[in-house]
């Protein structure tokens, strides 16, 4: 596929702030793509660049091959739905999504076919003549989304459009909008800094921190080989942990975490030459027994805390001789098995479940 947007070494800074810091970034067409990190890691800075309303200050930026860097956002193939919707209240839905078709100069007959085929697209038959203030948080988040649909954009921006829905709600729309852009095609392009829609939508995921692209790939990619600490740390529940190479052994490199509790991972996810590293273990891939078990890792260990989420549970665990490992089960499972805090457990984690992050 040919690349839909490009950003070559953007830049931007706010007076002594910088917001972005040399970015280099291919977005193929028809992908969906999110911008993903904390509060004021850049990436609603660098939507606002692709869209044309802020103007880097180093750097290129490429739409369908062409450099728009100086064209202003009416010139640029993309449209965008913006956190609060900005719809006009006093314009009824389908004036709302006609909108950017009378600024194409549309005829009226094709206006309003063009108007009832988005309607359609996203259910909102029988709402055409209802203004925004008649509407759920989630009607009026698709009336955004159809007025920046309707005009048939090349690139859809989405700055954290689902941020105002209830948990419920936001689930659906996740599911709706990842539907949708499946049969449009459109390249979509989301902000967000929530990590479960990043997981749930995303073709690929950009990874920001403090300005910089921390990492690029799917979310299989980022979630299950972090590239980074910060990757490893931010996506999901990581264990970030100090290591010592004691010896290899049998295909295994043997080591000491902080705090003296020694496992092994894999013989080639140790540098060669390294005496220690920084180990990251996903906090849901340490299993959790009240039982002994036999299985290469496993250790004894008690429950410090635990927090109860429902689906899962969190516990704090802490080994005899000082190491302290986060995990994360099934929260039935946790129930079933009546772990609570105080307890002393059985855990293990598969030395391929263990990564070593670069220096």
């Amino acid at each position: 596929m040919s690349a839909s947007v490009e950003l070559r070494g953007v830049g931007k800074r706010f007076g002594t702030i910088a917001a972005v810091e040399e970015v280099s970034l291919l977005v193929q067409a028809g992908e969906f793509l999110t911008l993903l990190g904390p509060s004021g890691c850049g990436k609603t800075t660098l939507l606002r660049v692709i869209a044309g309303f802020e103007r880097p200050d180093r750097g290129t930026v490429w739409l369908g091959g062409a450099d728009v860097t100086a064209l202003p956002p009416y010139r640029r193939d993309v449209n965008q739905v913006f956190q609060s919707y900005a719809l006009f209240p006093h314009l009824s839905v389908r004036e709302n999504i006609a909108f950017g078709l009378r600024m194409q100069k549309l005829p009226s007959s094709r206006m309003a076919e063009r108007v009832a085929a988005t309607v359609a697209l996203v259910a909102l038959e029988g709402c055409e003549d209802r203004r925004p203030h008649e509407l759920s948080g989630g009607q009026r988040q698709r009336v955004a989304l159809a007025r920046a649909l309707a005009p048939q954009p090349a690139v859809l921006l989405l700055d954290e459009p689902l941020s105002a829905l209830d948990a419920r709600l936001r689930q659906a729309m996740q599911l709706e909008l990842k539907r949708l852009q499946r049969r449009l095609g459109t390249t979509f392009i989301l902000v967000t800094h929530d990590q479960e829609e990043a997981l749930t939508m995303s073709d690929r995921i950009a990874l920001l921190n403090g300005g910089c692209v921390e990492q690029v790939g799917t979310a299989p990619e980022i979630y299950r080989r972090p590239a980074t600490a910060f990757a490893a740390e931010f996506m999901g529940h990581a264990n970030l942990v100090q290591a010592e190479l004691i010896r290899h052994e049998d295909g295994r490199a043997r080591v000491r975490l902080s705090g003296g509790l020694e496992i092994c991972l894999a013989a080639g996810a140790w540098v060669a030459g390294r005496a220690q590293a920084l180990i990251s273990i996903r906090a849901e891939r340490i299993r959790l027994s009240t039982t002994p078990l036999s299985e290469e890792n496993a250790f004894k260990a008690r429950i410090e805390e635990s927090l109860y989420r429902g689906s899962s549970e969190r516990f704090g665990l802490a080994t005899s001789t000082g190491t302290r490992l986060n995990a994360v089960v099934p929260g039935e499972t946790a129930r079933g098995d009546s772990l609570r805090t105080g307890d002393r457990v059985w855990a293990a984690v598969s030395p391929e479940d263990i990564f070593v992050q670069p220096a």
